[in-house]
This record gives C-alpha cells, sequence and structure tokens, in this order.
C-alpha cells in the first residue's frame, strides 16, 4: 500500500488530502506545527469539517454518494504533531504545505526529512520559492522536488512539477506516476520563477489591471470579454498551440504594433518567434510552427478541436445563435 503524507492541515493540505482519499489513498494530513493539544484539536476538526464541506458540495453536484463521502472521510488520518513521526517514518510520499515563508518551509524539511525513510519522495508545494534553495534543507535532496498544486486543489487537475538540480529522474517518474493515479494532469517545468501558470497568469492579470487603470475598459466588461472570449478558447486549445492554429506571423505582426503603438516591452517579440517567421515555419497554415503538424491531417484536426468547442459553447449556453427560415 503506498503511503501518503500531507504535512500542514491548511488549506492545501486539506486539497491535497482530499485528492488522496478520493482516489482511493490512505492519507496522513498531520499539523506539524508544536501547539497545545487542545488547539491542535481545534484546527484538525476545521480541516475535517472543510474536507466534508467540499464532499458536500460535490454530492450535491451528483458527483458522489453520502456513502463514497463516508469512505473517503475514513481514509484521511487526522493526525496531531506528536504523532506526526510514526506516520512520516512509513511514508512512501510526503508533501509539504505549510505557510508559504522560507523560514517555516526551512523548519518543517529540518525537522521532517530526517524522520523518512531513504526512499520516500518529498515534495514542496511552494508556489514562489526556487526548489534547489529549499532542497538544502532536505536530507538526501536527490529525493526532493516541488509540487505546485493550483487551488483549488481537490478541482483543479493540473499540478506543476519541477524537480531540482539534485533530483534523480526515478523520482520525478514515481512524482508524475502517482499524481496521474490520483487524476491530476501533472506537467513537468524547470525551476524557473512562477513556473507555467502563475508566470502566465500574472501578466495576464497586471494587463487587466492596467487596462483598468487606463480607462480601456470596465472591469465588468474585461472579465466578460475574458469568460466569452479569452478564457473559453483556452479551455479547448493551449496559448502555444493556438499560435500555431492563428499563424505565428499573426502574433508577429500584432506584437510588433503593440510595442511600437503602447511604447511597451510588454509585447515585444520574442526571438522564437522572430526565428520561426525567418524560416517561414508559420504554424498550420505551412504545416510546422511551435509544433510539426506535416504528417498530421490538419484538416481532421481543425475539424476536432472546433467540435470540441462547439460543444463547449453549448454546455455554457454560448453557442451563437442560428436562425433558419423555412
Amino acid at each position: 500500500m503506498t503511503r501518503i503524507v500531507a504535512i500542514g492541515a491548511g488549506r492545501m493540505g486539506r486539497g491535497i488530502a482530499q485528492v488522496c482519499a478520493s482516489a482511493g489513498y490512505d492519507i496522513a494530513l498531520v499539523d506539524f506545527k508544536p501547539r497545545p493539544t487542545d488547539s491542535a484539536g481545534v484546527l484538525l476538526d476545521a480541516a475535517r469539517a472543510e474536507i466534508a464541506g467540499n464532499l458536500d458540495f460535490l454530492s450535491q453536484l451528483g458527483l458522489l454518494t453520502s456513502a463514497a463521502k463516508d469512505q473517503i472521510i475514513r481514509r484521511i488520518h487526522f493526525v496531531p504533531h506528536a504523532d506526526a513521526e510514526d506516520y512520516l517514518r512509513r511514508a512512501d510520499f510526503v508533501f509539504e504545505g505549510v505557510p508559504e515563508t522560507l523560514a517555516a518551509k526551512q523548519d518543517a524539511f529540518e525537522r521532517l526529512s530526517p524522520l523518512t525513510g531513504p526512499d520516500a519522495v518529498i515534495a514542496s508545494t511552494t508556489s514562489t520559492i526556487a526548489v534547489d534553495a529549499l532542497a538544502e534543507f532536505v536530507v538526501r535532496p536527490e529525493r526532493f522536488l516541488n509540487a505546485h498544486w493550483l487551488n483549488p486543489a481537490y478541482l483543479i487537475p493540473l499540478v506543476e512539477v519541477s524537480p531540482g538540480a539534485a533530483t534523480a529522474e526515478t523520482v520525478v517518474a514515481r512524482m508524475m506516476k502517482l499524481l496521474q493515479e490520483v487524476g491530476k494532469s501533472p506537467v513537468r517545468c524547470k525551476a524557473s520563477p512562477g513556473y507555467i501558470v502563475p508566470r502566465i497568469q500574472a501578466v495576464a492579470m497586471n494587463e487587466a489591471a492596467r487596462m483598468v487603470e487606463e480607462g480601456v475598459a470596465t472591469p465588468e466588461d474585461i472579465d466578460r470579454a475574458i469568460r466569452t472570449g479569452f478564457g473559453i478558447r483556452y479551455a479547448t486549445m493551449g496559448l502555444v498551440e493556438f499560435i500555431d492554429w492563428g499563424g505565428v506571423d499573426i502574433l508577429f505582426y500584432a506584437s510588433n504594433y503593440l510595442s511600437e503603438t503602447l511604447q511597451s516591452d510588454h509585447y515585444k517579440t520574442p526571438k522564437i518567434v522572430e526565428d520561426l517567421m525567418a524560416k517561414g515555419e508559420l504554424g498550420l497554415t505551412s504545416g510546422k510552427g511551435f509544433y510539426d503538424l506535416s504528417d498530421t491531417d490538419r484538416d481532421a484536426y481543425r475539424r476536432e478541436k472546433l467540435s470540441t468547442f462547439v460543444a463547449l459553447l453549448r454546455h455554457l449556453d454560448l453557442q451563437p445563435k442560428i436562425i433558419a427560415e423555412d
């Protein structure tokens, strides 16, 4: 049996515990901060109540039965600090979810890593701190990496897996396999500030705020544009994939125009786009861009993508009206 421990009984730890338990795993949700027994009990009771509330919500949506909810709760062991060592010694995977400060994470790793077995995979869930900076606090850093879950962790499929310089490839493979088994969609990225989603998200959110500041549009209209245009498009197609779909040349000319007109380096064309333009690799129309589609049935690919998009529009009741007269 795979043994999983979530360190830190806050929002992230609770989400990870719910995901693993829902997938059939037993997991220990550990309050790793030394505190009076009464205070620990209050925190763990709050964790149990939040997870139960999440499961009630899913039950109301028809995604699970009352019996399933009870089974999931039983798979979660709510563990006070005093009992943490027993669970850590037997753990195969440990997810750290303590507060997002270097001091808190240093304290957690320096205390927990000596208590784990030599083959236990240890993962931080940090969204900001470099994985190599944290690896310094871990005994045997070759079994350490970062697994960045997005909130709410029990709903968002993505987990960004970021190995450090010392991380063994076997450890990366074990983590990716576990995440897939609990129903997540893991992606691998370098230990780069912001990883993938937070880095893109920060640019988009800052630009939205900047447009409000400049009076380009109201917050309400910007958000409506995102919900019915930007967001719905990228729910069915990735950003890089869409560059190829629309054409590398379209991005090239649009970036140059915006950079010059708005006098901002925010829109400066990346060198990789300039290089693709120089080679005539413009995406779907030429058969090659960021993706090599030269051996792909491009008409079938277009139909598949558009069919998925239409299905989503129907689900959200956003499909354009079609009026046919007899």
